[in-house]
């Protein structure tokens, strides 16, 4: 039986995590033959070029909800736009995830993608001009802030150096079992 070195194994393993991300970003997502469709806040809006324009009417677009089944139960808007673009747009959606199906005016489908929306419908009101935060964006604290003391943050120092005395003391005791 052969062992592999542990630094060829890590050696590896931080190749992997270097190049995977790397590799999924590459790979475009597809929209399905001939849609393109893309969300700005509670807004869901799609593109196509796939259609024509028989008597007036380029087509309709669907919007539909995971528990709807056909194309005639979601919203439909229908498609407006020029022989080279046609688009659609649903506004004030509520979040979670949506199915879009374009259907052109022939009766072919122009293509189908899932959505998801993650933004809230915005009210109408606008925002006040001295709305600013007063200490900033506290993001990554879950929405808690606290001020903690001195004495709360000396005490955690004093803990974390503890811990690695105790950490360092460890090591050294287990290569040399007979040193204190």
């Amino acid at each position: 039986m052969r062992n592999s070195s542990p630094v060829l194994r890590s050696g590896l393993t931080v190749a992997a995590a270097t190049v995977l991300p790397l590799a999924l970003a590459a790979v475009p997502v597809a929209a399905g033959p001939g849609i393109s469709v893309s969300t700005t806040g509670s807004t869901v809006s799609v593109t196509t070029s796939a259609c024509t324009n028989i008597s007036g009417s380029w087509g309709t677009a669907s919007l539909l909800t995971s528990s709807q089944g056909s194309f005639a139960q979601g919203r439909q808007v229908t498609l407006s736009g020029t022989e080279t673009r046609q688009s659609a747009a649903w506004s004030s959606v509520s979040p979670g995830t949506y199915t879009v199906i374009v259907i052109c005016s022939d009766g072919t489908t122009a293509g189908t993608q899932s959505v998801v929306v993650t933004a809230a419908p915005s009210p109408t009101r606008s925002p006040s001009p001295t709305a600013s935060p007063s200490r900033g964006v506290m993001g990554g604290v879950g929405g808690s802030a606290t001020d903690y003391g001195t004495v709360t943050l000396v005490a955690g120092g004093t803990l974390v150096g503890a811990g690695l005395l105790a950490t360092a003391w460890y090591l050294r005791r287990r290569n040399k079992p007979y040193r204190l």
